[in-house]
């Protein structure tokens, strides 16, 4: 009997020797969850029961359970690198395979598909035609490298204040290209169909107390009747309190885009055409006591763009960066939790698939209900301690040693029986 007992001592203790040594061998893999051996008593059972005074038969090894518990965030420079601070597993599928990680090393392949470092897509909510994202479709996610289609400007808004204390222009005929006809003026530039920018420049004149007028000329010329420094004119009205009394926007739905060519410059048709609605909203505008200044400016039209780069925010939304300034949502990466996760099998590449005992996946974007936040441009660390790892092999040493002295002992005395004489 003691045999047998020592003997499972030392497979016990070989096992353990086992699973340390993986977590040592793994303390540098991403997205590791270390594993602890589990052992339990073993009890000879008779046709009576086992009884009070039943002797053990040895040890076995019952369960090796995997350590779930955080590992550091260790931040870098590659923007897909992606690490999940909480709960959750990121999703991935291997050909419609699906499996369930902690390793964030994602990329692109030839086709723009985000992939980890063994080519299995990256799972999330896509987007459709209109770039608006498909909550509850899951599918793989991809990247849109394609240029930015330009949008032509119908809205500007502005914020500015005229100097109440400003005195009507010394010279009473506007002229764009006197200063001394206009109190002070402000560009932004919008664009047509075709992405080109235009620069719209308004002058404001002071005719009297609370009143002013604008001059509006886009590339120099009037937004409505295309005839060169023939401003389109709004009056502008203020009540005492310096509140703008003028009621609706500025329509500008008339505009004609324009290119400028030659000597003396000589404004002709682009090709482009402008949104079929325009309209300048100046309803926050102010006149006090302080120097001429623009608040805010907000236009929404943009030239093409180029793909610049991507950024990923703590719900797992991608947002494509473009050089004209502009970003778009191109798909959300979603995350998987489990009632228990010790129930998942792992299957090596640092993944798991999900098991009867596991239960079923919960998918949802991160920092959603129980689940974690997702950190962009980081890893996370495997949550092995060296140090707790160092010490168990010492410990899973001893015990195969002590074992080992019972076998040992056990043949001695079984020698001792056999050379009685």
């Amino acid at each position: 009997m003691s045999f047998n007992i020592g003997l499972s001592g030392l497979r016990a203790a070989t096992k353990d020797l086992n699973v340390t040594g993986n977590n040592i061998a793994n303390a540098g893999t991403a997205g590791f969850k270390q594993s602890r051996a589990e052992f339990s008593d073993v009890y000879a059972a008779s046709v009576l029961g086992t009884g009070k005074n039943q002797q053990g038969s040895g040890v076995l090894l019952s369960s090796v359970s995997q350590l779930f518990n955080q590992g550091n965030i260790n931040y870098t420079q590659n923007a897909l690198d992606l690490a999940i601070n909480g709960n959750g597993f990121f999703q991935v599928s291997n050909n419609g395979a699906i499996s369930y990680s902690r390793a964030g090393y994602f990329g692109t392949d030839s086709e723009g598909f985000i992939v980890d470092n063994f080519g299995y897509n990256l799972q999330g909510y896509p987007i459709d035609n209109n770039g608006e994202l498909e909550n509850g479709r899951i599918t793989n996610l991809q990247i849109q490298t394609s240029s930015q289609e330009p949008k032509p400007t119908s809205n500007i808004e502005q914020s500015f204040n005229l100097n109440s204390t400003n005195d009507v222009p010394s010279n009473p005929t506007f002229d764009p290209t006197d200063p001394k006809s206009y109190n002070s003026s402000t560009t932004t530039n919008i664009y047509d169909t075709q992405g080109n920018a235009h620069a719209l420049t308004q002058y404001f004149v002071k005719t009297g107390a609370n009143t002013w007028n604008m001059n509006t000329l886009i590339d120099g010329v009037n937004p409505t009747t295309s005839v060169s420094n023939d401003p389109l004119v709004t009056t502008l009205t203020f009540d005492t309190a310096g509140k703008l009394l003028t009621g609706s926007p500025v329509d500008l739905s008339g505009w004609v885009p324009v290119a400028l060519s030659g000597t003396p410059p000589v404004a002709t048709a682009n090709g482009a055409v402008a949104s079929p609605t325009v309209t300048l909203d100046m309803r926050n505008a102010t006149q006090f006591a302080n120097a001429f200044a623009v608040n805010a400016v907000a236009q929404d039209g943009y030239t093409t763009g180029e793909l610049a780069g991507i950024e990923i925010d703590d719900s797992g939304k991608i947002f494509a960066r473009y050089t004209n300034g502009q970003s778009k949502v191109q798909g959300q990466v979603i995350l998987a939790d489990f009632a228990n996760v010790q129930g998942l099998i792992p299957v090596g590449k640092t993944q798991w698939v999900q098991s009867l005992a596991s239960g079923e996946p919960v998918r949802n974007p991160g920092t959603t209900g129980t689940l974690g936040s997702i950190q962009a441009g980081a890893l996370e660390d495997s949550n092995v301690e060296l140090s707790d790892q160092l010490v168990n092999l010492i410990v899973a040493q001893r015990n195969y040693q002590a074992n080992a002295k019972t076998i040992e002992t056990e043949s001695a005395i079984t020698s001792t029986i056999i050379n009685l004489r």
